[in-house]
């Protein structure tokens, strides 16, 4: 136990301590979450789902991840080999970053930095960057479209997603996740900020990609999108970080609108805490899933207007709305 503690005592080995056991933990979520979704969008099209490796297909995950690490790595004769091979690894890091300033309780963060939802947002910022990478390493007129309309994306919507969080920064008064979570003891922000949390959350979605907002891979214009051209590992990895980014967007809408670890009037012990943090996330997934059953892709002219016209509007008329507030 001594030696337990002094090695934690080192800030360079807590963190290296606190990096390893955030992959774990979101590696394990992503291949449960495989096989969640599957099941859910299975149930809502009046379909079985995965059914036949292992009880219930719980084990459809590992036989799908034994099969990517099996497959042939191919690489396209005309790609950049360079750009190609990083993208995947690139997508993967830079999907992993934000989690590090996540807290499931109090005690259980990697690092509780002052300027929390700031660095989650300047990294989460990044997530283009790999996507452009394997678009254009790609040599795939597909995968380029593809990543152009990523980039657009982006621009439509890390706008909203800013200026949404505003109004929970003015009445927190900072930017620590866990003084976030803090000011929600007696109060979730859903209740104080809704339109900020409508906001959110659509801008969210667009910023992951998902259906209605798949517009990046949205397979029956652009075969697969920007990861068109990959295969085995590489294409593992990218799906890893789609899934990484859901986990990390879900737990961001638990940390800064549905009070994070905290239950109304009622204090738990630290283990009932992450307990009720995992069911607030995994309820926001699961209507994330519902929504890609139910809902069907909207056009390209549509999602930037969406963003462009009614998100950043009604951000700022938040903002506004809740300087008065304070104010009176």
């Amino acid at each position: 136990m001594a030696v337990i503690t002094e090695i934690m005592a080192n800030p360079v080995a807590r963190g290296l301590v606190g990096v390893l056991v955030v992959v774990a933990f979101i590696s394990l979520n992503v291949l449960f979450l495989t096989w969640m979704e599957r099941k859910v969008v299975a149930r809502v099209q009046v379909r079985y789902g995965p059914n036949r490796a292992g009880p219930f297909g719980l084990l459809q995950p590992v036989a799908d991840t034994v099969k990517l690490l099996t497959k042939e790595d191919i690489i396209p004769k005309a790609a950049d080999r360079l750009l190609f091979t990083l993208a995947p690894a690139v997508a993967f890091t830079v999907a992993v970053l934000p989690a590090i300033t996540i807290p499931l309780t109090k005690g259980l963060i990697v690092t509780d930095l002052n300027v929390g939802i700031l660095y989650v947002i300047a990294v989460s910022s990044l997530a283009t960057i790999p996507v452009i990478m394997a678009a254009w390493g790609s040599n795939n007129k597909y995968s380029l479209l593809g990543g152009m309309r990523a980039v657009a994306q982006s621009l439509s919507y890390e706008i909203p997603l800013v200026l949404s969080v505003v109004g929970v920064i003015a009445l927190t008064g900072s930017l620590s996740m866990v003084r976030i979570v803090e000011a929600q003891k007696d109060t979730w922000f859903i209740l104080l900020q809704p339109l900020g949390f409508a906001v959110f959350y659509l801008a969210a979605i667009a910023e992951m990609g998902r259906i209605p907002f798949d517009m990046p891979e949205s397979e029956s214009e652009l075969v697969a999108g920007f990861h068109t051209e990959y295969t085995g590992m590489k294409f593992a990895l990218l799906l890893f970080a789609e899934y990484i980014h859901m986990v990390v967007a879900t737990a961001l809408i638990v940390v800064l609108f549905l009070g994070g670890w905290n239950l109304p009037f009622i204090t738990l012990p630290p283990i009932l805490q992450a307990a009720v943090f995992m069911v607030k996330m995994y309820i926001v997934i699961f209507i994330l899933m519902w929504t890609r059953g139910t809902l069907p892709r909207i056009k390209i002219n549509v999602m930037t207007a969406i963003g462009w016209k009614f998100l950043i509007p009604l951000a700022l008329a938040n903002i506004f709305i809740t300087g008065i507030l304070l104010a009176w």
